[in-house]
């Protein structure tokens, strides 16, 4: 090839594989601009406009807009920067394409109807800033104008599910159920109650004298109380049941700083229902497969246990 030769916008084209239109193009964008013009005014280029044009269509190829491959031919942008910057790009594309074929083959395994399968298509295509979203909207519903009461800000950050960036087939799975239930209306009224329940706890305890702070939730004391009943296979109306719902009455009368009588044991048992709602564990288990956490214990038999125990020594 004659470096001091000039070529025809043809020529160009054969010798590139681009087309004279898409040549023309680059050239009135100022990316590939001709070298000079024939007698007759046509455009000739130089063989430096072949290399550029070379150079453009890879970067082309590559999924580059104009503007950056101009910066990059008119060497005003260094081709590195451009390469690290695209390959992160391509990083996250590739991320997320391997997320939506987690998902589509999650559904293929759980024989979805045509209802499901349009919302879950609708969770493949979230970005994560998407999906981060979905999930702040639901914990804004159940826990947002707690911002005063102590301890919501952990309570929020410990619900949070968070996908890693390979997330495991089981990990997708899980979170897809995850955002279903967060979508559950009648789910986010039963959160927003739980929420509510501690924050009225921890303003009864503050108006009491009680210390300030994060305190030890009921539902926890309930369990290291009920399980040993629900081990020995005790019914909950027995006599036998009769000191372990005091000792937890009393508890929770001295948590709220108010005492021990009919009034407390309906609150507490509107408080261990809401808990108690499958949908709350549910929602606990699947957070610890997403996150890659330690599977929590069930609280379920111990919290109906102590449940049917309140009612039965709760006047009509």
């Amino acid at each position: 090839m004659d470096d001091d030769a000039l070529y025809s916008i043809g020529d160009l084209a054969r010798r590139t594989g681009l087309t004279v239109k898409a040549i023309r193009f680059y050239a009135d964008r100022g990316i590939v601009p001709p070298t000079g013009r024939s007698p007759a005014g046509y455009r000739l280029y130089d063989v430096d406009a072949i290399a550029r044009l070379d150079l453009v269509r890879t970067l082309r190829e590559l999924g580059l807009d104009l503007v950056t491959i101009k910066g990059v031919v008119d060497r005003q942008t260094s081709l590195p920067e451009v390469a690290a910057a695209h390959a992160e790009a391509l990083a996250a594309q590739i991320r997320t394409l391997g997320l939506r074929r987690t998902v589509l083959s999650v559904v293929a395994k759980r024989g979805s109807g045509p209802e499901e399968m349009r919302l879950v298509h609708k969770l493949a295509k979230l970005s994560e800033s998407e999906r981060r979203s979905l999930i702040v909207d639901f914990l804004d519903h159940a826990f947002g104008g707690f911002d005063g009461e102590p301890g919501f800000e952990g309570i929020m950050r410990s619900m949070t599910p968070e996908l890693p960036e390979n997330p495991e087939a089981e990990q997708i799975e899980a979170w897809v159920e995850l955002a279903e239930l967060s979508w559950d209306p009648d789910f986010r009224v039963v959160m927003r109650e739980i929420a509510q329940d501690h924050a009225e706890d921890q303003r009864a305890a503050r108006a009491h004298g009680g210390a300030v702070g994060v305190r030890r939730e009921i539902v926890a004391i309930v369990r290291d109380h009920a399980e040993p009943m629900v081990a020995a296979g005790v019914d909950p109306a027995a006599p036998e049941a009769n000191p372990v719902v005091e000792e937890v009455t009393a508890q929770y009368a001295r948590l709220r700083g108010g005492s021990d009588d009919v009034g407390l044991l309906r609150r507490l048992l509107s408080r261990l229902e809401a808990a108690n709602d499958p949908r709350r564990e549910r929602y606990l288990l699947l957070l610890a497969v997403v996150n890659g956490w330690a599977v929590p214990d069930s609280s379920a038999a111990a919290l109906d246990w102590f449940v049917r125990a309140l009612r039965a020594r709760l006047p009509e």
